[in-house]
């Protein structure tokens, strides 16, 4: 626990001194690489072009991590398993930091540098839209994908989860997953789907305690977030939800206090930031508390 809760800070911590220093070292070229040498010696048919083909992507890489991770656990007390705990979670962590490309948005100077800042928020290739509510979703899908999945699944399994989750993110969506055939590309977009779905309900739940909790947990209902099945679209109806009723309260207190409301620019954004922090924050603390009981135990 205390090894996840130092690795986060000094994740969040070099994402903000030297952005660009940690985004140009998490590469992956090597997994492009990797799926391309398959495809070209895994034959026409076969366990590759299928639904399940994915684990021959992620095995390798992901067995050599979890050997070292199980090498690196004991020695010197642990403290090569430390950093290369922070290491692989630096690693995994974005690939873009995501309060960093938000207050890029905010701080625009004109409308297409907003434009050009707002399409980072969006997959490759696909519309971005400027309005308060798909903002404010975009912000969560990205939070999701960038931040807490791989928390999540760090927390549970070490760096062996942390990589597993972006690899899987690589499989599911983007450049690398075009050199999938396509059945395995579905399989790699079912694991993807299946990682995703606790770390969203856990979000969700997150979020309901931070903020509204009856709009949030009206809008989990409603977009059959207690379901069983691989859609984390609640997540989204969820935050919506959720920043729509702290705009209207804070409306509501200055209208009672007799004041104008002053006018902020992308309000939606600037919430849903507010709120992806304070979910990260509770996060944060309940590690803090595991720690702080392993010592006292």
């Amino acid at each position: 626990m205390s090894i996840t809760l130092l690795a986060v800070v000094i994740a969040l911590v070099l994402g903000h001194i030297a952005p660009a220093l940690v985004t140009s070292a998490r590469r992956y070229a090597w997994f492009g690489q990797w799926l391309q040498w398959l495809g070209a010696n895994a034959g026409a048919g076969g366990f590759w072009r299928g639904p399940y083909g994915i684990a021959l992507a992620l095995l390798p890489p992901l067995l050599l991590v979890a050997l070292l991770q199980w090498m690196l656990h004991a020695p010197l007390l642990g403290l090569p398993g430390l950093l290369f705990g922070i290491a692989a979670l630096v690693y995994a962590w974005g690939p873009r930091d995501l309060d960093v490309d938000v207050e890029s948005i905010i701080d625009a100077p004109d409308s297409s540098t907003r434009r050009e800042a707002i399409a980072r928020l969006w997959p490759e290739g696909e519309m971005a839209a400027a309005d308060g509510p798909a903002l404010v979703e975009a912000v969560f899908r990205n939070a999701l994908h960038r931040w807490f999945g791989v928390l999540f699944w760090f927390l549970l399994l070490g760096p062996f989860g942390a990589l597993l989750y972006r690899l899987a993110a690589f499989s599911a969506a983007g450049a690398y997953a075009q050199l999938l055939p396509a059945r395995t590309l579905a399989g790699g977009r079912t694991l993807y789907a299946a990682l995703d779905w606790p770390v969203a309900q856990l979000m969700t739940l997150s979020m309901a305690l931070v903020g509204n909790f009856d709009a949030v947990f009206t809008a989990w209902r409603q977009a059959h977030g207690n379901r069983w099945q691989l859609d984390n679209a609640f997540l989204g109806a969820a935050a919506r939800a959720s920043v729509r009723s702290e705009l209207a309260e804070e409306a509501e207190e200055y209208a009672e206090e007799g004041m104008v409301q002053a006018m902020r620019e992308l309000p939606e954004l600037r919430d849903a930031m507010s709120l992806v922090w304070r979910i990260l924050l509770l996060w944060l603390a309940v590690l803090a508390l595991f720690v702080i009981a392993g010592w006292v135990s």
